[in-house]
């Protein structure tokens, strides 16, 4: 024969040992994981459900999950303990755990750059070294407060004791224009309640800009309970244009809490509301009158409802008008949301008024000692608000505004408030008060037609249930 047949057998032999020997040494151990039941995503499921977002905890999700996961696999809570002695579980890869993302504690007095919403930055070595440190000072760590849980907001973990800068982003603008909002956060080494502030969700409203700033700057996260979370610019594109409204001229502050698939003041409603407004307990959001209004410091809550009044209660001196708010408000989505909300009202628009900003600081620091927060080494006086019933008087006819009363004055029913000049006939339209009370609101002297609010006039009224 001129191809003589081949005995393969011992090359079969040597082929098969080849293969074995490839084979890793956990491979019998996961085989017999899977017959007796052990089934190793469990660490994975866990994991996921402690990514859920607050909306999906609240309705129960992981629980369901893990409740599913229990009925078709009853013996798997059993099989860690049927392991052999020398035998453990193979550990999750990389792949399967998400990596911290913690935030970088910054000093928030100091100037610092626009964080960015992915950081290069080894944030799990800088809070390894931050523990080194701690640990290398026994003496000082004994007498340090017992601290508080970390805080996750926007995908960052903000440890106790820390103040840092974080971004948020509502992803509706152009990729490669992309532009986030700086979002600050002070998390107090002691437990306590989550206060939310925000200024501007009307981009030209300055003075909320000030009131968040200097409130949250000058908190110590070593001697702070709970956390503060501040959003000083929230219509950053209105900010820069100095406009009232967002690019598609709509009011921000009209479609809370907002709806991902809906128009552009829905997706940013919806984006702040639930990735920050959602974390929070108590939600502080600043305005200031309206173009060519100004406002007496003051606040505008639903006094109908007895948490939100009680909540009022904390402001130090600051008077309270009555206001059930409109659908759409950020106030009034987040009272529904159960969050107790107020609107705080300082001054007038495009300007920066340090008499409206130092009224707003000392609420927001009263309210914060109120709630054992802070704590005060001065003494403002007891928090004693006046609440207010309010009507607006309207001029009756066209012309130039001049007032006769300033803001805060207080008025008797039929005292001139200011008249309405026709610059034309050389007319006089006296504008009297209708009642006794005190102006809390007013036009700046400028051109009105006839139906222009010119003034807001607040009436002292009790308050419900007491």
């Amino acid at each position: 024969m001129l191809f003589p047949k081949r005995d393969y057998s011992a090359n079969r032999t040597l082929l098969t040992c080849f293969l074995l020997a490839l084979v890793p040494v956990g491979a019998g151990a996961d085989t017999g994981s899977s017959q007796t039941g052990t089934a190793l995503p469990a660490p994975l499921i866990a994991q996921l459900a402690e990514d859920e977002n607050v909306e999906d905890v609240v309705q129960s999700e992981p629980r369901r999950n893990k409740a599913k996961l229990s009925e078709n696999a009853p013996d798997e809570a059993e099989a860690p303990a049927q392991l052999p002695a020398e035998e453990t579980p193979k550990p999750v890869t990389a792949e399967l755990i998400k990596p911290r993302q913690v935030a970088p504690n910054v000093d928030l007095k100091q100037v610092a750059p626009m964080p960015e919403p992915e950081t290069k930055t080894d944030f799990e070595a800088l809070a390894a070294e931050q523990a080194v440190e701690a640990g290398s000072e026994p003496e000082a760590a004994e007498h340090a407060p017992v601290p508080s849980e970390t805080f996750t907001l926007l995908g960052k973990e903000v440890l106790p004791g820390t103040s840092t800068r974080l971004a948020w982003s509502p992803n509706i603008q152009i990729a490669g224009l992309s532009q986030t909002t700086p979002v600050l956060v002070v998390n107090g080494a002691h437990t306590g309640p989550t206060l939310c502030l925000t200024g501007a969700i009307h981009g030209d409203e300055l003075n909320g800009i000030e009131i968040v700033r200097r409130a949250m700057y000058d908190l110590d996260p070593a001697k702070l309970s709970g956390r503060v979370v501040g959003v000083p610019i929230v219509n950053l594109s209105g900010f820069q244009q100095g406009s009232r409204y967002l690019p598609d001229r709509r009011d921000l502050n009209r479609y809370f809490p907002g709806r991902p698939d809906g128009t552009l003041a829905d997706r940013i409603a919806h984006s702040l509301f639930t990735d920050v407004i959602g974390h929070c307990d108590m939600l502080v959001d600043i305005h200031t009158g309206s173009l060519k209004r100004t406002n007496l410091p003051q606040l505008r809550a639903d006094m109908n409802n007895p948490e939100v009044a009680e909540f009022t209660r904390g402001f130090d001196r600051m008077a309270v008008v009555h206001s059930s708010g409109s659908p759409g408000m950020l106030r009034t989505a987040a009272v529904n949301a159960g969050i107790r909300a107020v609107t705080l009202e300082a001054g007038e628009s495009l300007r920066i008024q340090e008499h409206q900003i130092e009224a707003g600081v000392n609420s927001l620091n009263s309210l914060m000692e109120k709630h054992g927060m802070i704590s005060r080494m001065f003494v403002w006086g007891d928090p004693q608000p006046v609440y207010y019933d309010s009507t607006w008087i309207r001029a009756q006819h066209g012309g130039i505004l001049f007032s006769d009363v300033d803001l805060g004055d207080r008025i008797s029913e039929g005292e001139i408030l200011g008249y309405v000049a026709d610059p034309i006939t050389n007319e006089q339209y006296p504008i009297r008060s209708n009642s006794n009370g005190r102006v809390i609101g007013m036009a700046v002297d400028q051109v009105v037609m006839a139906g222009f609010a010119a003034y807001h006039i607040g009436t002292e009224a009790e308050v419900p249930g007491e």
